[in-house]
């Protein structure tokens, strides 16, 4: 009886371990992805805040399937979401300002989908803007990219 305590015991325990070390695996594929993300998120609001565009718009998929969503406006296209942005923020009288991401929830939805939601805040001058963005990112083989972004205004 003793023995069958002492076996079903270890059995347990290592059962118990493997399990544990099975999803410490998933767990370190999970948050190298997520920092990885969060990396693109981080440069692009570097880029921005040196008023460099292109770096920006890096973080999208340079795609004619890219969709970004403002408003009740829906641009398609990674040459006409930059356009968007050039005429927004770059056209005569205008200027980028500072740019500032936060309150950010990540959930990776699979080993290559991700979607993030947070909310966004542009000092220009003595104005101030924010809101809710979503934006769903695909993992390409050059790294994670932006394939939708929905971002709305307060």
């Amino acid at each position: 009886m003793i023995l069958r305590i002492a076996v079903s015991s270890i059995c347990v325990a290592f059962l118990a371990l493997n399990a544990n070390a099975g999803a410490k695996g998933n767990r370190a594929a999970e948050p190298q992805d997520a920092r990885d993300i969060k990396a693109v998120l981080d440069r692009q609001v570097e880029a921005w805040n040196r008023r460099d565009l292109e770096g920006f718009m890096n973080g999208y998929w340079r795609s004619e399937r890219l969709t970004f969503f403002s408003g009740a406006t829906k641009t398609t296209g990674w040459q006409a979401t930059i356009d968007r942005y050039r005429k927004r923020y770059q056209s005569e009288g205008r200027e980028m300002g500072h740019l500032d991401f936060y309150d950010q929830q990540l959930d990776l939805l699979g080993p290559r989908a991700a979607v993030v939601r947070g909310r966004w805040r542009l000092k220009t001058g003595a104005t101030e803007a924010g809101g809710l963005f979503t934006l769903i990112f695909r993992k390409f083989d050059d790294g994670w990219k932006i394939v939708h972004d929905h971002t709305g205004a307060e």
